[in-house]
């Protein structure tokens, strides 16, 4: 079964400590996140989230995912399903490496597969690609005007 990938990086002036504290600061989505409207639940490894995300110009979508990874100041990875394993599955992630003092690289992407994956991403592959982007900007932003 294939595996298809959409990837999107950015860097941000700041460490990888002050990136994963407000990649991790799931109140404060609301305030700022274009694509994750709302995100709850336990985020250490094994622990199930609900996370809302809407794409541009369509409806909201509530996943349930599991944490994959969560790698402090370093990586945040969980795996969301639609409807059955092997359906459409996702494993979307976060990748934080330093690049010097006060300067950090995201990478901010999902790993597709299963049945449906080819034909669903045929049809959404560049409205994602820009929802993660948009993200990227948002929290870049929120971190670079944050108060010292």
């Amino acid at each position: 079964m294939a595996l298809h990938q959409i990837m999107t990086e950015i860097e941000i002036s700041a460490t990888p400590k002050q990136v994963w504290s407000v990649l991790l600061d799931f109140p404060d989505y609301p305030l700022w996140n274009p694509f994750i409207r709302e995100i709850s639940g336990t985020s250490m490894k094994g622990g199930v989230l609900r996370v809302t995300m809407t794409l541009p110009g369509r409806k909201a979508m509530t996943f349930r995912p599991t944490v994959l990874v969560a790698e402090e100041g370093r990586e945040f990875r969980w795996r969301g399903r639609l409807v059955v394993p092997g359906l459409f599955d996702g494993e979307h992630y976060f990748r934080i490496d330093p690049l010097g003092p006060e300067r950090t690289a995201l990478t901010h992407g999902e790993d597709f597969s299963g049945l449906l994956a080819g034909t669903l991403l045929a049809r959404i592959r560049e409205p994602v690609r820009e929802a993660f982007a948009s993200m990227n900007r948002a929290l870049k932003e929120r971190i670079e005007k944050a108060p010292e």
